[in-house]
């Protein structure tokens, strides 16, 4: 796995995307019981929260240690991960107790163009090149793709 992402890196670099990152930085639980990736791409608060709230809820039912659990944001959903949103405390928090979130790099581009400037996403985002592509990645692995 180590190998496969230094392969990625250094073809990332060679193709000036040194940003690009092929997985989150955050380990992966090889051992756990339950792989879980919890897509976002909603804009609304409230399907924010219940990302969250789903997050939680799967962290206290099998513990933190039993489940690994992705949450990949991308289009109006990649919101969840701005800097400025009311929830970074909870991403902290959760991130924390070992939860990755995945950050579109796709989305990225084209919010930096509306916006005209770089969104700031939370220290706990990863980019990866595309979010959809992710949520493909972890499924073949073994993860439950969940949409709430």
């Amino acid at each position: 796995m180590l190998r496969r992402r230094l392969l990625a890196l250094a073809a990332a670099a060679a193709a000036g995307l040194a940003w690009f990152q092929p997985a989150p930085a955050a380990e992966e639980k090889p051992f756990a019981d339950v792989k879980v990736v919890l897509q976002i791409s909603d804009p609304q608060p409230m399907k924010q929260t219940l990302v969250l709230n789903v997050a939680n809820n799967l962290l206290r039912h099998y513990g933190p240690d039993k489940v690994d659990i992705e949450i990949v944001a991308f289009g109006p959903g990649l919101r969840l991960l701005f800097a400025d949103n009311i929830n970074r405390g909870r991403i902290k928090g959760l991130a924390d107790n070992g939860v990755r979130f995945a950050a579109c790099n796709n989305t990225m581009r084209k919010m930096t163009k509306k916006l005209g400037r770089e969104p700031v996403l939370v220290p706990q985002a990863t980019r990866v090149s595309a979010g959809v592509a992710r949520i493909i990645e972890l499924v073949q692995k073994g993860y439950i793709l969940v949409k709430p």
